[in-house]
This record gives structure tokens, C-alpha cells and sequence, in this order.
């Protein structure tokens, strides 16, 4: 089963790095994106390592198979392709977004101790792909930085599998990592949970310890 061609996956996701980008929330070359292109063979669109997201071309954007093989494009992959993988994977996601915004690394890093942050009563939850009220409380796990996501990947596995219902992931340090079925929607998910983790952080609320069943 395809998805759309690649060309389109490409132009989409270099939109979506340079928005990222314009809004602080991938500077430098920091950031990685990437979008499904077939389901069978799974083949990713991805960006290249050390590119900066402000400036993306479509001739930037690399191809990749499930192993995190390179099939077309000149350059490496993004080093932490395993875990858009395991996204993929884990979620069915069509497309998987990465970003490095003050925030998301600072909450990250202030919410370890209580390995999530937690989010509840804001209206703006409700941009997320099933959510209908402010009351949901949206968790969002935090799962330790690695250098080597060969090895470090199944620890974003086991972070999904033990959260189903979370839109997001952040790295402690590092960043979130959101994702959806489609490039549209996954940009969505970025936007809300941006917002939501800036208006946590402003607020200067802790993360509750999630409940046990989370």
C-alpha cells in the first residue's frame, strides 16, 4: 500500500521544518522530520543529519527502508532514525516530527524525576487526534537521551506500549516527538503540544507521578 509520492512528502516535510524553524522551535541544525512514502515496503522520506531546518530543499530529503537503510538522496540519515522507526511501528504513524523548542527541553528535563508531564484542563487539548474535552489529562512520557539509538530504541518502544493513548514523547534534555497518521495531522499534534508545554512551563506547573495503568 503507498502513501502519497514522495516529491509531495518532501516538499511537505521541508515546509514543516522551516515553520519550525521561524518559530524557535528547531535552530540550528537541530530537529528531524520525517514522513511515510510506502507501507509496503515501509519507506521513509526523512532529513539528513546536520541540515538546517530553516533553509530545507526537497533535494535534501533522504529515502529510507525499515532498517534505516539510505535508498536515495546524498548525505547520512538523521541519527536518531531508529526512533521515528520505532513511531512508526509502535503508532502506524504516517509521519513523525522532531523538534528541540526551549520548553520541550526544559520541561523534560525538570519533569524527569515524575517520568512524564502531565496535561490537563486546557482547551487546546482538544487539537489532539481523539481528545473531545479539556478535562483529558494528556501524558507524555520522558525516556532518557542516547547517543546510539540502535541500541536506544526500544526504550522509545517500551515507552509507547506502556502509554497508548500519549500524542508525544520527550527525551530528557533533548526535545518532544509527536506524530500522526498524516503529515497534516502530525504538524497539528506539534503545534498543540508546543503550545501546551509552554503555557506548562510559563504556568511553572510540576507533572503529577503518573497513575499506575497509565
Amino acid at each position: 500500500m503507498s502513501s502519497a509520492p514522495f516529491a509531495e512528502l518532501a516538499r511537505a516535510v521541508c515546509e514543516i521544518g522551516r515553520q519550525a524553524h521561524a518559530r524557535g522551535w528547531a535552530l540550528g541544525t537541530s530537529g528531524n522530520m520525517s514522513a511515510v512514502t510506502s507501507r509496503d515496503p515501509l519507506r521513509l522520506a526523512i532529513t539528513p543529519s546536520g541540515a538546517d531546518k530553516g533553509c530545507l530543499s526537497p533535494e535534501q530529503i533522504l529515502e529510507i527502508d525499515a532498517t534505516g537503510r539510505l535508498l536515495a538522496g546524498a548525505g547520512r540519515p538523521s541519527d536518531e532514525t531508529r526512533v521515528h522507526l520505532a513511531v512508526v511501528e509502535a503508532r502506524g504513524a504516517g509521519a513523525v516530527l522532531h523538534t528541540h523548542s526551549v520548553w520541550s527541553t526544559v520541561l523534560s528535563e525538570a519533569c524527569a524525576p515524575e517520568g512524564g508531564v502531565a496535561i490537563s484542563g486546557y482547551e487546546m487539548l482538544k487539537g489532539l487526534a481523539g481528545v473531545r474535552t479539556h478535562e483529558h489529562r494528556e501524558w507524555l512520557p520522558i525516556v532518557a537521551n542516547r547517543q546510539d539509538w540502535h541500541e536506544g530504541a526500544p526504550s522509545v518502544t517500551a515507552a509507547l506500549a506502556a502509554n497508548p493513548a500519549a500524542h508525544g514523547l520527550l527525551l530528557r534534555g533533548h526535545g518532544l516527538y509527536t506524530w500522526g497518521g498524516d503529515v497534516g495531522e502530525a504538524r497539528r499534534h506539534l503545534e498543540v503540544l508546543e503550545f501546551l508545554l509552554e503555557v506548562v512551563g510559563r504556568a511553572g506547573e510540576r507533572a503529577p507521578r503518573a497513575p499506575k495503568g497509565d
